[in-house]
Order: C-alpha cells, then sequence, then structure tokens
C-alpha cells in the first residue's frame, strides 16, 4: 500500500513537479526516427511530461523540439513552414532554428534586431539507432544518453516498436515488474499435456507462484523469480528496473535476449511505451490504426476500452486463453492496467510476496525524487550511462548457485556466448 501523498509525488510527473523534475533530469525516446523521414518533412506534434511539443527535422536534417507555442503570440508551430534551415511560424512569419533562436522576423523592420533577443523553448535531441531522444531537463550540457546494448547495435538488427496507452506510466511500469501475471493473463487456464518435462512452460505451469529474491543496484532494481527445474535446479527469471522508466523483462534467454522497454509519460494519464529488440522482428500480432497528427492519435491498436479490448469469452471459458483477450501479451496488458483507472490509488491495494520488486522500485523511485527536491541529490545513472550496461533473460542454475553471481557473464552486454543454445518453451 502506498499513501495518498507518496501516491500523488509518484505519478504526477507535469512542470515543477517532484518526479516530473526527476524524469527531466534523463534523456527520453521521444520519437521514431521514422516519424520525420527527410529534411524539410511536415512537423509532427509530440507530447512529452505533460509539454505539447513540435518535432522537426530542417533542412540539414538534424531535429528540433519546441514547446508548441510561437513565442510572439502563442500560435501553434505546427502548422508552421518547414524551410531553409529552420521552422517558421505562419501567423506572422517568424523563423526559429532547432536551438530555438529566432533568426527571421519579417513582420518587423529591416533595422530592428529584436528577433536576437527572442527564442522559443526548445529541447535538445540526439538520434541514435531509429530513435529521436529528447532531453527537457535544466542542464545546459546535456549528460550522455543510457548505454542501452539495443540501441548500441552498430548493424542491427533491431526493431522499435511504440504503444499508446491511456493510463499512468507507473502502472505500466509495475506490470514490467510482475513477472507471476504471465503464467496467469498471457497464459492458459487449462493444463496443457503436450508440454516437454524439461521446458520452461513445464516449469511455470507446474509452479505458478515462483519464490522471489530483490535487489537494489546502481541505476534501480533487480530481480531474480525461480521456480524448481528437475531434481536439482530452479528455472530463474532475471529482470531489471532501471532509472527513471526502463525495464528489461526475462522473456527471452540469458546470454542472447537483447531488449529495453521504457514507460514515458505524455502526462499523468497517458503514456508511450517503447520496446527495443535486438535481432529480432517485433510482435506480428497487434493490428494498428491509422496514425492521426492528435497529440494521442499515434501508436494506436485495434483494441482499446471502447471495445473492451474484443475479449472473447467463449475462447475465455474454453480456458484456452486465461484471460480471452486476443492478440498477446500486449493487449491484454493493456486491458487490466487502463481497468485500475487512469491514475490508481494505491491506498486501496493489498500486495503479496510477489510484489517485493514494485514496493522496493517504487520506494527508490519517491526516494529519488524527494532527494532531489529537498538537497539537489542528482539522480542515479544520470552521469552513469554505463550503468544501463545489462542483459535480462531466463536460466536453469543449479540449486547451489548465486542467481546473481552465476549470471554475471550471461548479463554482460555486447558478448557473443558461442554455443549457449535457447531455452525451450520461454
Amino acid at each position: 500500500m502506498l499513501g495518498k501523498d507518496d501516491n500523488e509525488l509518484l505519478c504526477r510527473v507535469g512542470p515543477g513537479t517532484p518526479m516530473g523534475n526527476l524524469l527531466r533530469q534523463y534523456w527520453f525516446p521521444a520519437m521514431p526516427s521514422y516519424e520525420l523521414p527527410s529534411p524539410d518533412c511536415p512537423p509532427k506534434r509530440v507530447r512529452l511530461l505533460g509539454e505539447d511539443l513540435v518535432s522537426f527535422r530542417d533542412s540539414a536534417g538534424n531535429v528540433g523540439m519546441f514547446v508548441q507555442a510561437c513565442p510572439h503570440r502563442g500560435a501553434s508551430l505546427f502548422f508552421g513552414r518547414n524551410e531553409e534551415v529552420g521552422l517558421r511560424c505562419v501567423y506572422h512569419g517568424w523563423k526559429f532554428d532547432i536551438s530555438g533562436q529566432c533568426v527571421d522576423m519579417p513582420s518587423e523592420p529591416a533595422e530592428s534586431n529584436f528577433k536576437t533577443k527572442i527564442r522559443a523553448t526548445a529541447y535538445p535531441c540526439n538520434e541514435r539507432n531509429g530513435i529521436i531522444w529528447a532531453y527537457m531537463g535544466p542542464r545546459e550540457v546535456p549528460p550522455p544518453l543510457p548505454e542501452i546494448e539495443a540501441n548500441l547495435l552498430a548493424d542491427g538488427p533491431y526493431a522499435v516498436s511504440v504503444l499508446y496507452r491511456p493510463c499512468n506510466w507507473m502502472q505500466g511500469l509495475e506490470g514490467e515488474m510482475d513477472t507471476v501475471h504471465a503464467a496467469f493473463l498471457h497464459g492458459s487456464y487449462t493444463p496443457r499435456p503436450d508440454l516437454d518435462p524439461q521446458s520452461i512452460a513445464y516449469y511455470v505451469q507446474q509452479n505458478k507462484a515462483p519464490r522471489f529474491s530483490v535487489i537494489d543496484t546502481d541505476v534501480g532494481t533487480s530481480y531474480g523469480a525461480y521456480r524448481p527445474a528437475g531434481d536439482d535446479g530452479y528455472y530463474w527469471r532475471i529482470a531489471h528496473q532501471m532509472f527513471p522508466c526502463y525495464a528489461m523483462i526475462p522473456t527471452g534467454t540469458m546470454g542472447l535476449q537483447i531488449f529495453w522497454r521504457a514507460y514515458v509519460p505524455m502526462d499523468d494519464e497517458h503514456t508511450l511505451m517503447w520496446t527495443q529488440v535486438g535481432g529480432r522482428e517485433g510482435d506480428r500480432r497487434i493490428e494498428w490504426l491509422p496514425n492521426s497528427t492528435d497529440w494521442y492519435g499515434r501508436f494506436r491498436i485495434t483494441q482499446g476500452p471502447e471495445n473492451d479490448f474484443l475479449i472473447d469469452r467463449e475462447l475465455q471459458k474454453t480456458g484456452t486463453s486465461y484471460s480471452g483477450i486476443p492478440g498477446g501479451a500486449r493487449p491484454q496488458d493493456m486491458a487490466v492496467t487502463w481497468s485500475m483507472g487512469t491514475i490508481y490509488n494505491r491506498s486501496r491495494e493489498h500486495l503479496g510476496t510477489t510484489d517485493q520488486l514494485i514496493i522496493r522500485t517504487r520506494r527508490r523511485l519517491v526516494a529519488a525524487a524527494k532527494a532531489l527536491r529537498d538537497r539537489g541529490t542528482v539522480p542515479p545513472g544520470v552521469d552513469n550511462p554505463e550503468f544501463y550496461r545489462q542483459r535480462s533473460g531466463g536460466v536453469v542454475l543449479p540449486r547451489s548457485v548465486d542467481w546473481w553471481e552465476g549470471t554475471r557473464d550471461l548479463r554482460k552486454p555486447f558478448v557473443t556466448h558461442e554455443g549457449l543454445k535457447p531455452l525451450v518453451g520461454v
């Protein structure tokens, strides 16, 4: 259970809020590079951390991101002309470069130097491996980008996907911390007799209530959830939560999986879930709606609150699908986190032993936001991009082996493990 005040602190991300200030210490994935496909292409609306922004790629191919309101009289720069290395407001022709500096003011006399005194509120952008990153923090020189393996692959392959979710960012992030729900929400109710007794799916089916070990790390928290695997082994699902909103979940084989996810707040009640996977394509089961130019009009799937996520009660009744929600894990996760309300009141919850990671991660986030607010303490990982060099995944270990020490080499990124075979039925 989380008290009302701490719940508000955890969830509210707008300018000037404690958590909003913490989040602004970091770089964020803001938009896929393909949304700005070429120099001088049309601008895009982007909403991040409670702010309405406009992004554009200038004539030189560089990306700029502004608060959408023109500093003259507030007209939206979304309607601007993207031309000749700048974005020009269509109301009076004021033009801004990617730094926000006004470089032309045709509505003023030629001898006026007023343009040199005017700047649009602009946020630095950095582009890497198919993602445009934005820094919305207070530093004149931003910190380095996090060194996340899938975003650093020199030659690929990697898949990038973004998914709009109509609820607070913490509800999605907490879902990633909850490995137990996979055996229920994403599984079947009816036991499967066809499973290989040496497979991961069999271990999960036999024991849907794993034990947990949770630790603090330099950049967040990590857990190992373990189940019996044979006579002398444990199947471990090992994952990481990294400040401020990154997750590496245990969906693949430890040592082979190259993966990260982020829950980027658009505002208090809307979130963009980012996924980047190295070595394979994204989930093909999801069906997408066409993007619109609205603030909330991008990255939507056909399943949503308006159609009850297409739940199939007959499918649920047969036991083939525990939830009855088709389309795989993404719409299933969306349904349950949306059903909590746009901002969940955590004072009502009753947490169990399998919620250890959620409890610890909340405490670390709240404590870090208060430390920044009260003492100016820089949050974990801001100046240490190397802390994000991790891999997650599943592994079978002898019961006598410590899970953290026993996976030290498998957790290292940019390593090729010759002869390492994927786990069966991950």
